[in-house]
């Protein structure tokens, strides 16, 4: 008995966690705030107690605390879209550290940030002179906005006046062996279309096709289920190798 119940609690917290997170919103791990990484911890070990704990009438107060800790974070996630002194108090805000090549160790201590922070997060940035910052801000998710002083910045074509093309984003037209037919709507295309331009490319039939992307100057790039790779680079040293194993097939 024991068993069946921790089997539908754990269906029911799992129920919960995927209908309650998307009410919530998207967000990656790295945009986190400290607030919201605890807050996201807190959540976990309540579906956690709930999947498991089988004591009498448990069930229903910990579905009740789980919801009411969604709501609440759904709750103050609105108030600070709509109140930026709320998202200041609820998110925190960014901080300077480094202003026109001048470190703040203020603002540093203010933040319990150091310098081994600062250089670390510096070389992440591929920026291993603090000399070339101009300014560095320590934003609420933890991550380290730099600008470069501008002889240190990388040249772009506007630097040498060059003219550019337009750049769009790539459209998926295959995806798994499927067609987006939809994609293809969007983009005043049909399926006869395809096939024509997979013949193009030497490729008979759709079947073969694992992943098509029509890119922004209209071309097609294609990727095969069978890759048929001659001598494929193999960075392992396992005995066996997969790619050579999967490509003979």
């Amino acid at each position: 008995m024991d068993y069946i119940e921790v089997f539908l609690q754990t269906i029911l917290a799992f129920a919960a966690i995927l209908i309650y997170t998307r009410i919530l919103g998207k967000q990656q791990i790295g945009q986190l705030t400290f607030f919201e990484y605890i807050n996201g911890i807190t959540f976990g070990s309540i579906a956690a107690v709930l999947a498991t704990d089988i004591s009498p009438k448990s069930t229903g107060l910990h579905f009740l605390g789980l919801t009411l800790f969604a709501f609440l974070t759904w709750a103050a996630g609105y108030i600070a879209l709509v109140s930026r002194p709320a998202r200041k108090l609820i998110s925190g805000e960014p901080t300077v550290v480094v202003h026109n090549g001048k470190i703040l160790e203020g603002n540093m201590k203010k933040m319990r940030y150091n310098f081994d922070e600062l250089a670390m997060q510096l070389r992440q940035k591929n920026v291993f002179d603090i000399a070339d910052v101009e300014y560095a801000i320590l934003e609420p998710d933890g991550d380290l906005s730099v600008l470069l002083k501008s002889q240190k910045r990388p040249l772009t074509p506007a630097d040498l006046q060059l003219p550019t093309q337009y750049e769009g984003i790539p459209t998926e037209l295959v995806m798994d062996g499927e067609v987006l037919f939809q994609n293809l709507k969007q983009n005043n295309l049909d399926e006869k279309w395809l096939i024509q331009q997979l013949q193009s490319q030497g490729v008979q039939d759709l079947s073969q096709v694992d992943y098509a992307v029509l890119r922004s100057d209209g071309s097609l790039y294609i990727n095969l289920k069978q890759d048929n790779l001659v001598n494929p680079v193999d960075i392992t040293d396992a005995p066996e190798n997969p790619i050579k194993k999967t490509n003979n097939n």
